[in-house]
Formats: structure tokens, sequence, C-alpha cells
């Protein structure tokens, strides 16, 4: 053991954590293997959570999802394969012969339950220009993978000259949405790692300091994909869960263990050996990074409140990877330094008090109110095409263009009118006459209604009533006719199902679950920011300013995906709306994100500001020495969001955007800018809080700055330069 590697001398610092740092860098090999275990695990067994997931989420306990699942009890297909045969009159004879027999040779396969085509179901199943037709087959409950591809296979097989299939259906719909979602998953990882490595060598200007973030990254998200397996065991995880759970726990990883490196170095340059400079960074950092994670896994708890099962599982998984993005900054982290903390380049002197940041924050303070009031009227205003936005099931549109499923899903809506999913359905429990009588009765009489197909009988007392409107499928008429539906059953057992029940079922759960997940959040965050600063109105601000850069945000997602802004450079088409849960998860994630920042912010100022400096002061210094590895942090996960959001999947990128915006605003205009201007305004006021909640700070604070003990003189190496120069600066 080198005298490096030694236990520090001297008095050791007090608190779990530090005991934990040097605990890690003491058994700093039987660590690495703990984490090289998961790893592995991960990697072999969390690779296949992907085939545990479920494609396409319900509503939960909400009407529509419980009409889907009646229907579903009593109808024993395991789903539907649809085939488009195009490109030759279907009327035409060695069309017709190659259709029908593919259509009886996939009747007599296993796990088929029925198959169907133009020829024998009759007009629906023909487009309304004669060129192209359906085949329909449905398959059994139960069947599996080997019966769906020798289906899909026969259906690729028809051949008339002049013809073209395509295969498509919910079942192919599903596979393709798993594939796409791994191959995005894979792809972001593959993308960002590589850049953030990049970034963080110029950060640190060295491979030793820049590599440790990334090896903490790998390991991170070896745990996350073992957590997420575990939970696909348990409870249905929607696969669109799995890339939003992995980017969150890549760029938490990330942006701890960037912290804790950081910091590292700092107590190097301040003469500290290596175990105590770990010691010290897991009491100091490893605080920040314990409290920015309870912040964030806060803000996703809100997500609990909802009923909707991709909600509660986007927040089961993401408190879990956040967990192990702090579990990995705070044991994985210390123990590489162990191993490579010789290697990592020691400042040659601590961060300048001058500089940058310290200059902006006092050209801030000089104009402190146009400052303040600039950037809220930009926030504001870039938040507000949020207003205007419209929520709706995507369906295939979240695959790309040239997905089979989407382009069989959208030429069907084109080209078969009475073979597209209708915008509302109605599960009747009654006889088939029973449902007619109603549909004719009550049904086609509502204003907005353009039709009524005919009743179609799913079980003895069970009937589907689909119910055409004028419009848009999913915009305000068929919103309206489903109101109307459950207003008047017509003395029945009904349920109103379908993409336009889907949107009114999850709006109607926004507006009373909403305010509640809302109040959670808010209020949870505000006793956390209370108990680290001591202040009532910091918190107060801190949930102000982070609303703004949220409004930000979503403004920003509506005006892309909505209204189509650089569509083309960023590879998509356009929808008429947000997918309906999108802006609820930026919600919780942009939020959580914001407070890690203003919790690594913060933490400096509150630590500059119990060392007696005053508030004034101890804002300059604090963005000063903390500006750089905000902004570092912020570039590396804007990097992590973009290149998720460089994937194909219209879900994926919608988060990804969005969450680039929320930190690349958060930490420029925010942090930079509105936090100086607001800390002045306020001056001292910014430590207020009544006498009753300052003795409650006082006997239960967590308090995020320690009274370390003063640093030994480092011991040098042979032909090593000590930093026992820059001691002092370590005490100031």
């Amino acid at each position: 053991m080198t005298a490096e590697s030694k236990p520090p001398v001297g008095r050791q610092v007090d608190g779990r954590l530090a005991a934990l740092g040097r605990f890690c860098f003491r058994h700093r090999r039987w660590v690495l293997g703990v984490w090289a275990v998961v790893l592995v695990v991960g990697v072999l067994i969390g690779g296949r959570v992907f085939e545990g997931t479920v494609a396409g989420g319900s509503t939960g306990s909400s009407e529509s999802a419980r009409g889907a699942s009646v229907v579903a009890a009593a109808d024993p297909a395991e789903g539907v394969v649809t085939a488009v045969v195009d490109g030759a009159p279907v009327d035409r004879q060695d069309v017709k012969a190659a259709v029908t027999s593919a259509t009886a040779d996939i009747a007599r396969l296993p796990g088929v339950g029925s198959a169907a085509d133009t020829y024998s179901a009759g007009p629906a199943l023909r487009s309304t220009d004669g060129n192209a037709g359906l085949v329909t087959v449905r398959m059994d409950d139960g069947s599996g993978k080997a019966q769906l591809d020798a289906v899909t296979q026969r259906l690729a097989a028809i051949d008339a000259p002049g013809t073209h299939v395509t295969v498509g259906g919910d079942l192919v719909l599903q596979q393709e949405v798993k594939h796409q979602t791994e191959k995005d998953t894979r792809f972001g990882e593959i993308v960002t790692l590589p850049l953030t490595l990049i970034v963080m060598v110029l950060v640190f200007g060295g491979l030793a300091a820049a590599s440790l973030p990334v090896i903490g990254a790998i390991a991170s998200v070896g745990g996350a994909l073992l957590a997420m397996f575990g939970f696909s065991q348990i409870m249905d995880i929607d696969t669109s869960v799995l890339p939003i759970a992995t980017v969150l726990g890549l760029g938490l990883s990330i942006d701890y263990a960037l912290l804790m490196v950081n910091r590292f170095r700092e107590e190097r340059g301040h003469g500290a050996v290596i175990a105590a400079a770990v010691e010290r960074t897991t009491a100091t950092a490893g605080r920040t990074v314990a409290f920015s994670g309870l912040t964030v896994a806060v803000a996703l708890s809100g997500l609990f409140i909802f009923t909707n099962p991709v909600l509660g599982a986007v927040a089961a998984a993401g408190v879990s990877v956040v967990v192990i993005a702090v579990a990995a900054a705070l044991t994985l982290i210390p123990a590489l330094l162990g191993f490579a903390g010789h290697r990592i380049r020691t400042p040659a002197a601590p961060v300048p008090d001058e500089g940058f940041f310290s200059r902006t924050v006092r050209r801030v303070r000089k104009r402190a109110v146009p400052v303040a009031l600039l950037c809220t009227a930009l926030l504001v205003a870039a938040g507000a095409p949020f207003a205007s936005a419209e929520m709706r099931n995507s369906g295939a549109s979240v695959l790309p263009a040239s997905s089979a499923g989407r382009q069989v899903s959208e030429t069907i809506d084109q080209r078969f009118p009475q073979a597209a999913a209708a915008p509302v359905t109605v599960v009747v429990k009654a006889a088939p006459a029973v449902a007619q009588a109603y549909a004719d009765e009550v049904v086609a009489k509502l204003p907005g209604v353009s039709g009524v197909r005919a009743v179609t009988p799913v079980g003895e007392q069970l009937s589907t009533v689909d119910v055409l409107v004028h419009g848009d499928p999913q915009g305000d008429r068929a919103k309206q006719v489903v109101k109307e539906l459950r207003a008047d059953r017509g003395g029945l057992k009904t349920y109103v199902t379908g993409g336009a029940a889907s949107v009114v079922d999850f709006q109607h759960e926004l507006l009373t679950r909403g305010p509640w997940a809302l109040g959670m959040v808010a209020l949870g965050t505000l006793i956390l920011l209370f108990l680290m600063t001591g202040s009532l109105v910091m918190p107060v601000k801190a949930l102000l300013m982070n609303l703004l850069s949220l409004g930000a945000s979503l403004g920003a997602l509506t005006l892309v995906f909505q209204d189509g802004w650089f569509s083309g450079l960023l590879g998509f088409s356009p929808a008429d709306g947000l997918e309906t849960f999108i802006p609820v998860l930026v919600f919780a994630f942009a939020f959580g994100l914001s407070m890690d920042y203003e919790v690594f912010l913060l933490a400096r100022i509150k630590e500059l500001r119990d060392r007696g400096h005053s508030c004034t002061r101890a804002v300059e210094l604090g963005l000063q020495r903390s500006g750089k590895i905000i902004t570092s942090a912020a570039l590396l996960m804007v990097i992590v969001f973009a290149g998720f959001a460089a994937g194909d999947m219209l879900m994926v990128k919608q988060m990804g955007i969005a969450l680039a915006v929320a930190v690349a605003v958060d930490a420029t205009l925010v942090r930079c800018l509105l936090v100086p201007a607001a800390m002045t305004l306020f001056g001292e006021f910014n430590w207020w809080a009544p006498a009753p909640l300052r003795r409650l700070h006082r006997r239960f604070g967590l308090s995020e700055h320690l009274e370390l003990p003063p640093i030994e003189a480092a011991v040098s190496l042979p032909g090593q330069r000590t930093a026992a120069p820059l001691v002092a600066a370590a005490q100031q």
C-alpha cells in the first residue's frame, strides 16, 4: 500500500456518509466486485426485460379500460394480424386465387382462430377504389411467437403479378413497438456514453477523472435493468417505460459521479491524501447527491397518485433508478477513486473567487429588477403555446413511417372506412337485438354522430356498437359524444370505450388527481428544501422558478410535436396533439431535475452563508464555485436526452426533446440569471422563517455543510509535488 492510499491520519470526519466513504475506500475490491456482479447479472437477466413488457397501456380503472377488459374477457382471441394486398384490382382472378389460397392455408395453422378476406367477409375488407383488399387473422388466446411468425410469413408470401403485401395488425404493432423501443434505447446508450466521455475529458483535463462517471453510469444501467426486470415479474410494465427510466438513470448517474469526482479533485487540490479526499468527498458531495436523489424521488412519487398503470410503472421504475444512481455515486465512485485517485490530475489552484460566473452575478445584481422581469416574461412566453396543446392517443403513429404496422394502420384508416377502428365503441351488456335497438333509438340520434355500424355480438349477453363521429376522431365533437353517451345509457349497463373515451378518461383523471399529485410534490419539496436551508422563502421561490422553466419545456414540446416546428430536422411527422401521458411525465422528470440543480447551487450558497459570508457574497461565490459543475452536468444531461431523442419512437423523442429543453433552460436562464436576480431582490429576507420553524430547523434540519477537520499535510510520493500550499485555501 502506497503512502497516498493509506487510511487518513488525524481526526476523522464525523457522520455516516464519511464512514461509508472510508468503508468503500478500504474495501474497494469488494465494492467493485459487487458492482461487477450487478452489471453482469443486469445485462444477462435484465437485458430480457423488453420481452416481459406490454406494448400499449390502459387507463387503469377508468370506464374505457373496464369496457375493454369486459370485451377481452369474453373474446378468446389473442389479437389480430392484418395484411393489405395492394396494387391490383381485387376482382382479378389471379389475385383472388392467391389470396383465398393463403387464407385457407392460414386457417389450418396452429394458433389461428379464424381467417377472413374480402372474398369471404364482404365489402368491409375491400378498399374504396377496389385496388386493395384485407386479410384478417384472429389468433387464439395463448398463441405464441412461433405461431405468429408462421402466419406473417404465409401472408407475406401472397404473390400475384402487380401486387405487394404489407403485414400489420395489433399483434405485429406490439412486436414492432418492443423492437423499436429496444433499438432506440441501445442506440441512445451507444451514442451518449462516448460523447459524455469526450465532454468530461474537456471538463477534467484528463481521461482518468473523465472515465469514472462513465463507468459508474454503465454499472447503474445494469442495476436499473435488473430492477426493471424484477418489476416486470410482478406488474405490467409498458414498453415506453424502459427508455424513459433508462435515460433518467443514465443522466443522474453521470451527474452524481461528476459531482463526486469534482469534489475529490478539490479536496486533493487542498492538500488531502487520497484516502482523506475520498472520505471528505463522500461526507460533503455525498450529502448533496443523497439530498438531490431524495428530491428527484419525491417529484417522481407524485405519479403514484394516478391510477393510470403507465404512470405508476414509470414512478416505480424511476424511483428505483434514482436509488441505484445514488447508491453507485456513494459506493462505487469512492471505490473507483481508491483505485484511480493517484491518476486524477490535481488542480494547481482552487477555483478562483473571481471569474465568469461571479462577474455575471455582479452584472445581474446591478440590474436585478429588469433581469428578473425579462427572464420571467421570456419563460412565460415560451410556455404559452402549451395552453393550446391537444391531448390524444397516438396509436400506430408512435412508430416511424417505415414501420409496416403503421403503414397498415394508416392504409386502413384512409382506404377501408368500414374496417377502420371506430372513434367510439359502446360495450352493451345485453343481447344483440336489445343493443341494436339502443343504437337506433339513442346513439344514432345524438348530434355529432355521423353513423352507427351494425351491432357486433361478442357473447350471449354482450355486444359492441361502433359509433362514427363528424370530424377529428379524438377531437372535441368526439369527446362530447362520449360524454352524452355516458349521460344517457338507455337504461342499460354500458361502457363507452375507444380512443376518444380514453382521452376523456385521462383528462378527467388529470383534473381530479392532478392537483393532489402536484400538492404532494410541492409539499415534499418545500419540506426538503426547508430542512436544507432553514428558510421558508427560498423553497417557495424554487418552486415558482421550476414551474416557469417547466412551462418553457412544455411550450417547446407543443411547438415541435403538435405544430411541427423542426419536424423535418428531427425526422418525424407531426401529430395533431401530444401523447396523453407525456406532459405528466415531463412535469415529474423536469421538476425533479430542476430541483437537482437547485440543490447543487443552494448547497454551496448555504455552505458559504454558514461560514459568515453575506447573502450577496454567498450567492456570488456559490455560483462561481458551482457554476462550472452545474453547467457541465447540464450539458452532459442534454447530450443524454438528445441521444435518446435521436431515436425513432415518437414518445421517447418527445420526452428527450422536452427534458433537454428543460435542463438547458434551467441551467442557464434560471440558475445563472433569474436566481441571482431574485436573491438580490430579496436580500436577507431570503433566509427568513417564522421563529417556530427556525427552532424546528435547528433541531431537525438536514445540514448540507459540515465542519470538516483541518487537512493533514499530504504525504508526497517520490517525484510528486505536494499540494500543501493550498491547504489554507481549503479552510476559507
